[in-house]
């Protein structure tokens, strides 16, 4: 029988995609050192946010391909998986309705002040209806950083929902493909923070968007905008994401992600009233975790049962 190692539990309906040709557990713990002990003999491994770094990769003996429960694959070692010769896999479709959809709810959560209303009126505050602070969002613009599958979602159900406007920052897409999409693409990510009423990352973490909305950027943004990020926390510099708050350079936020994760108990974001924190969960509605368990297995099975797998993140490696 063929071991899989799942390195945090997935929902079962990814468990159940594994048949009696194979033999499946979770690890102890997620830790690196545990998972090096427990990796003797693994063939298969599903990965959701646990580090899955060389040094494990470099104690699997047997192992034959990485499936990534979700899309970003910044917490595997993709470059030592290929020089072994490992298969990297994820579930890019998965989560995007499910992310985009978060986005659009703190999107009109920030506009409309849910979350400060809600605190006001449980603390007898009841005149704050009288601030009229809450904004409509029909005819502003959102400025988005990536229109990739997620970034495409919240572009459309923007517009759909909100008659928003929508412009995006994107080297990798051409400029007729985003007007199909409804979409004006905009000459630098500049122009995104500089137009924008809302400004929202989808962007994957890479050397290039590590720190990508730093204080120079905040600064270019309009007093009144927001900013949305449920991308990646290291795509955002949180200590000039706090400045910016806390002395009025931009209006509100939205973040779902964080530097590190969990965040730390001081965390001074903690302090804000014009910020809206989520604990990296805009893809674990209940659909979309079964989606992600039972991409993220069928793509494990599929290496391992000599099928190409819909997703890979490395083809090179079924190229040799």
């Amino acid at each position: 029988m063929k071991k899989i190692l799942i390195i945090q539990a997935i929902h079962e309906s990814g468990v159940k995609v594994f048949d009696d040709r194979f033999d499946v557990r979770v690890a102890s713990d997620p830790s690196p050192a545990t998972v090096i002990k427990e990796i003797t003999g693994v063939e298969g491994v599903i990965c959701r946010m646990a580090p899955f770094t060389r040094e494990i990769i470099a104690a699997a003996d047997s192992l034959k391909v990485i499936g990534r429960h979700g899309v970003g694959v910044d917490t595997i070692d993709v470059k030592a998986a290929t020089e072994r010769g490992i298969v990297v896999t994820n579930t890019p479709e998965a989560n995007a309705l499910s992310v985009a959809e978060h986005t659009l709810t703190a999107i009109g959560s920030l506009a409309k002040r849910v979350v400060a209303y809600d605190r006001a009126i449980r603390s007898k505050g009841w005149e704050i209806r009288n601030s009229y602070k809450a904004i409509d969002l029909d005819g502003r613009t959102l400025g988005l950083v990536g229109i990739g599958r997620i970034g495409t979602l919240v572009a459309r159900k923007a517009a759909a929902a909100f008659n928003m406007r929508v412009i995006a920052f994107d080297p990798y897409v051409a400029p007729q493909k985003a007007r199909e999409l409804g979409i004006t693409l905009v000459p630098t990510s500049d122009d995104v923070f500089r137009q924008a009423d809302v400004v929202s990352m989808h962007t994957p973490l890479t050397p290039e968007t590590r720190g990508f909305v730093n204080a120079a950027r905040l600064g270019l943004m309009k007093p009144t905008a927001f900013l949305v990020n449920f991308s990646r926390g290291e795509v955002v510099d949180e200590k000039a994401l706090y400045t910016a708050l806390k002395t009025g350079v931009i209006a509100g936020a939205a973040i779902d992600v964080y530097d590190p994760e969990p965040p730390l108990d001081d965390n001074p974001l903690y302090e804000l009233e014009n910020i809206i924190l989520s604990p990296h969960s805009a893809a674990l509605t209940q659909e979309c975790v079964i989606r992600m368990a039972v991409g993220a297995a069928e793509g494990v099975v599929d290496v391992l049962t000599g099928k190409t797998p819909k997703f890979i993140v490395n083809p090179e490696v079924l190229k040799k």
